[in-house]
């Protein structure tokens, strides 16, 4: 029972010691980069919605609306 916990501890320590000495790692300017680039991106979509909708959509389904109670009854 002891040496199966010491081989584990063991194994556990090997895995930890290998995370910590990855170089590999990710900036806080490519962060803040990829951060910019979703802002904007997310701009450019809402602009294009509310050009869409403001143009488009909502005209034309205030035309329908009132073609649909503009009745001679």
């Amino acid at each position: 029972m002891k040496n199966s916990i010491k081989i584990k501890a063991k194994g556990l320590y090997a895995k930890k010691s290998c995370i910590l000495a990855d170089k590999r790692d990710e900036g806080y300017i490519d962060t803040a980069i990829v951060i910019l680039i979703s802002v904007v991106l997310g701009a450019l979509r809402l602009a294009g919605l509310y050009a869409l909708f403001g143009d488009v959509v909502l005209p034309e389904l205030t035309s329908r609306i009132n073609e649909m109670f503009n009745y001679a009854g």
